[in-house]
């Protein structure tokens, strides 16, 4: 529905806008639709007021386009700890505070302004007409009154006005420009060569030493802290064993949805469009004559490819019941005769046919069954939870409750914090093992009864019996790992050791050729590289110096795969050349719109600051669910 009124409010200067300034003004969400409606507001500009309502329905927007985003749901306690709450009030904020502004200024829009520019809005055309009934349509969905969109229409064009003003009148300074081209293609040459790790040899460290090192650093050889837990899931999977579904069931679903289980006959069909009857008859003739081929015959008729094939189909998806008979009756790689269809006189040809399957009972039923008890278990499984809920809260415990109600249940003997067990194995297969530990090892594990959701919509219930705190292994048990963590360390300190002698050797005036034989490995040059060009062969991290040194400088950095080092110098710095028509367009818009984001997010913490904005956290904990506590 929110989607449907943005575009119904919507000019087309308010999208251009809204692309311009969506990365960080983001006043173009839900509108004030519900203004007034509810228990109060949640925020005040000067006299504008931020309802509950429109701030609820405002979040829950913005949870599911994030939640488009991440390919998966977030829910509203996720969205508050990520900051998504204070975000979207910021965001009306900023929108009431440019309304009261308009408010101020004596900006109006007379009705009969908006008419016009609601009739003129593609939106609402057909045929470049304005259509009564798609306008109707989108009041109905949105359940609004003319004269309620029509306010909204107002407040989104003074917005648009106010927002132009500032867009439209600014220019990009020219010495901003030419920093940034500058900056932007500017080009470098690099020298380089990669430490071979075998130019630095690790002295072997004694037993005492050693220990030494494990002494220095005990909290790295430390067992993890484990902990014994319980766990109750409740799972369609779970609720399905005891669910009963008779022949009976399976037959009468299987006849009311037996087009389902079948595979529908699928063809791929081409088509020829003409002008007339008279015209295909002549094409027809050259087809079957063999004069001209199907494509030759397309070509003439002005068709594209595209035009010709519509693909591998089924015949229900051919608008035209006429053309579908025809299709999926002809034999394959013979021409129809002409069809006089309801939208285009056409030739057709069928070039694959994928014959249809048609499944009986006995070849679905387990499947029909299966999808019963599914469909059971699923409207059964609330009420399941709130009865576990129940038992929990008359004191019984995970044990009790799933030997009464046949549950998976276990008992882990010992997990880590990242669901392993003391072999490094997962404690339990599933794909929530992650979300369950961290309820188990969570501050108020001890006390928090509440359900976790699962992935697959079920729960789980985490009982924490004991915890085993950290303890120190014992020298002998790690001397291989402290061995190995002494090996990495120290090469790391001798490459950087080594690297930096030979940076201070190329900045003495040595050429790059002469540490070839320290390096134990050749140098290598780069075509010139902008910052933005990272060569596989070097990291970001030496790009980035190389653009901080000047020429003939030498520098330092990691390998791409962080094995080693790699030693570098600024063969060349080639000015930026002067920009294109194009580079001069692109580098506009992009200065452009970040001057617009800095001086509307300015303008509005100004207003804000003029106007005064109060927040109430009571309302704003209430819209959300929370409680005053």
């Amino acid at each position: 529905m929110l989607e449907a009124l943005r575009r119904g409010a919507q000019t087309r200067v308010a999208k251009l806008l809204f692309g311009l300034l969506v990365l960080s003004f983001g006043i173009w969400g839900v509108h004030d639709v519900f203004r007034g409606w509810g228990r109060g507001a949640v925020a005040h500009v000067g006299n504008t007021a931020i309802s509950d309502e429109e701030f609820r329905r405002a979040y829950q927007n913005e949870l599911d386009r994030v939640s488009q985003q991440a390919r998966q749901r977030i829910t509203a306690e996720q969205g508050r700890a990520f900051g998504l709450d204070k975000q979207v009030l910021a965001q009306l904020i900023s929108g009431a505070a440019v309304e009261a502004h308009g408010e101020q200024l004596g900006l109006a829009l007379s009705d009969q302004t908006l008419v016009e520019g609601i009739q003129s809005d593609p939106d609402f055309q057909i045929d470049g007409k304005f259509s009564k009934g798609n306008f109707d349509a989108l009041l109905r969905q949105i359940g609004m009154t003319e004269r309620g969109f029509l306010n909204l229409r107002r407040k989104d064009e003074l917005r648009a006005a106010i927002i132009r003003s500032f867009v439209t009148g600014q220019t990009v300074p020219k010495p901003l420009f030419d920093i940034m081209h500058a900056y932007n293609d500017e080009k470098r040459v690099i020298e380089w060569i990669k430490i071979d790790p075998d130019a630095i040899t690790v002295a072997e460290a004694s037993d005492e030493k050693l220990k030494e090192l494990y002494d220095k650093d005990q909290a790295k050889y430390m067992t993890p802290e484990y902990r014994k837990v319980q766990v109750l899931t409740l799972s369609v999977d779970d609720l399905k064993k005891h669910v009963t579904i008779t022949d009976e069931d399976i037959t009468k679903s299987y006849e009311a949805t037996k087009d389902t289980y079948n595979k529908p006959e699928e063809r791929r069909i081409q088509q020829i469009a003409f002008k007339d009857k008279a015209t295909a008859e002549a094409a027809l003739k050259d087809l079957r004559d063999g004069k001209k081929s199907f494509g030759d015959v397309a070509k003439e008729a002005g068709a594209k490819d595209t035009d010709v094939d519509l693909g591998l189909v089924t015949k229900k998806s051919l608008i035209d019941p006429k053309i579908a008979d025809v299709a999926f009756s002809l034999e394959k790689d013979k021409y129809s005769d002409v069809v006089e269809g309801r939208f285009a006189t056409v030739i057709l040809r069928v070039t694959q046919i994928d014959p249809g399957i048609d499944r009986t009972l006995a070849d679905v039923k387990d499947q029909v069954r299966d999808k019963l008890a599914t469909e059971k278990a699923r409207s059964e499984l609330q009420n399941k939870h709130d009865e576990i809920e129940d038992n929990r809260i008359a004191g019984k415990t995970l044990t009790e409750i799933a030997e009464s109600s046949k549950l998976t249940f276990k008992e882990i003997p010992a997990t880590d914090a990242t669901g392993l067990s003391p072999e490094g194995k997962p404690v339990l297969e599933t794909p929530d093992l992650r979300k369950i530990v961290t309820r188990a090892f969570a501050p108020d594990s001890s006390t928090d009864d509440s359900a976790i959701e699962l992935s697959d919509g079920g729960y789980a219930w985490v009982n924490v019996l004991s915890n085993e705190a950290p303890k120190q292994k014992p020298f002998d048990a790690v001397k291989d790992q402290v061995k190995d963590n002494y090996i990495v360390s120290e090469r790391h300190r001798l490459l950087e050791e080594l690297a930096k002698k030979l940076v201070e050797r190329v900045d003495a005036g040595e050429p790059m050729s002469a540490l070839e034989a320290a390096a134990k490995n050749k140098v290598e040059k780069t075509d010139p590289l902008t910052r933005k060009t990272i060569p596989q062969s070097i990291s970001e991290a030496v790009v980035a110096q190389a653009f901080a040194l000047p020429k003939g400088k030498a520098g330092h950095g990691p390998s791409p795969d962080q094995t080693t080092a790699v030693v570098f110098r600024v063969a060349d710095v080639i000015a930026a050349p002067e920009a294109s028509l194009t580079e001069t367009d692109q580098l506009m818009r992009q200065l452009n719109a970040e001057l617009a984001n800095q001086t509307l997010t300015e303008y509005t913490e100004a207003l804000k600051k003029r106007l005064g904005t109060t927040v109430n956290a009571a309302e704003m904990n209430a819209a959300l669910g929370l409680s005053e506590e």
